[in-house]
């Protein structure tokens, strides 16, 4: 369970590998006691450096990292306190399950009796503790993987690292082991500190997200906030699905302002970027927040602000259906926009009388629409 004990801090911290380039971009963060936060973005924002930085495998070109207030910048990653678990779990072949997990112990110089009752209870808590005789190649590898976060957690470290520890499992045992991995953490009350580019793999496990693009935070929320209310249009497009649309700002009023569509529509939304009247604007919004209206002209009704609270409408063309078990995506195309998706619950509307072609329009509350300068 978090806690407002802060248990890591980065504070202006930079990297660079040639001098020149900074893949980490002064860093600012806060990692409290007891919390699962997840560094979350694409191959090369930095996500990795910054887990790498903070377990002393790389060190940081400038600023300062700090462990319960200690300055870690220098300090090798054997006196860190800190587990690691790797993305190919970085067993040793020639050691059995028990020798796997006691190895850090004996790094350490703990008594016989000490480690074997540590490597006991680390097993017998992942639910490995019958396969202690058994070597790397004869286990599976969620098998592997319960072994190497064994081994991340034998020493009692202070916080675990993951470095995209479930990347290399196939979908179903990977979906399995992300609860599990949620439920041993919800268990211990350890920090946990993961890192993956997989954004549901990020909703399902985490308490906060941190998204990185390009060496900077974009945004660091709990997981409903960055999913409901991302922060500009990187984060929108990143996290789940996301429609845009493409227009000029022409009119303000409050926290609303009112798009106008390349084609002429005009549509209202909430103004994130705080944008003045005249500047060219992307919107976004979930497909699930769309839904089918009667009819298929829409636009002009909506040109009003003081209707901003109403529901948006666009007309558009069927593309296609695709079936995804618990609701259909429909293929929209709006003219010229992005195509659009809309989720459709199974059940909620007689799908055999929509095809490809069939004008629809679809419809929208104002609040959910995020317009991103």
């Amino acid at each position: 369970m978090r806690t407002d004990e802060v248990i890591v801090s980065f504070r202006e911290v930079r990297k660079t590998y040639d001098g020149e380039t900074l893949v980490v971009k002064g860093l600012n963060l806060d990692i409290y006691q007891g919390e699962f936060l997840t560094l979350l973005g694409p191959s090369g924002s930095g996500k990795t450096t910054c887990l790498m930085m903070l377990a002393g495998f790389e060190f940081p070109t400038g600023g300062e990292i700090r462990l319960d207030g200690r300055l870690l910048n220098s300090v090798p990653p054997h006196k860190r306190n800190i587990g690691m678990v790797f993305q190919n779990y970085a067993l040793f072949p020639h050691m059995t399950v028990a020798q796997n997990v006691e190895y850090p112990l004996t790094v350490r110089a703990m008594s016989v009796t000490e480690r074997a009752a540590r490597v006991a209870d680390a097993l017998k808590m992942v639910r490995m503790d019958s396969f202690t005789k058994r070597y790397p190649a004869q286990l599976s590898g969620g098998q592997q993987q319960r072994i190497a976060l064994a081994r991340a957690l034998v020493f009692e470290p202070r916080l675990v690292l993951m470095d995209e520890p479930l990347g290399a499992l196939d979908k179903q045992l990977r979906e399995h082991m992300q609860y599990e991995l949620k439920a041993l953490h919800d268990k211990l009350g350890l920090t946990f500190v993961y890192v993956t580019h997989d954004q549901g793999e990020a909703l399902t496990m985490s308490d906060r997200v941190a998204v990185f693009d390009k060496g900077v935070v974009q945004q660091l929320d709990t997981v409903n906030r960055l999913y409901e209310s991302p922060c500009n249009e990187f984060v929108a497009n990143f996290i789940g699905d996301s429609n845009r649309l493409r227009g000029t700002i022409d009119d303000i009023d409050g926290e609303f302002c009112r798009l106008r569509l390349h084609d002429g529509t005009h549509v209202v939304g909430r103004n994130i970027a705080d944008a003045r009247v005249g500047t060219p604007a992307v919107a976004c919004i979930r497909p699930e927040r769309l839904r089918l209206a009667a009819g298929a002209d829409g636009g002009a009704s909506n040109s009003s602000m003081n209707g901003r609270h109403g529901a948006n409408t666009l007309a558009s063309e069927i593309r296609g259906l695709i079936y995804f078990g618990d609701h259909v995506r429909m293929r929209c195309a709006v003219p010229q926009q992005d195509e659009c998706l809309v989720k459709i619950p199974l059940g909620a509307e007689a799908l055999e009388t929509f095809a490809p072609g069939v004008s629809v329009a679809l419809e929208f509350a104002a609040e959910h629409l995020r317009v991103f300068a």
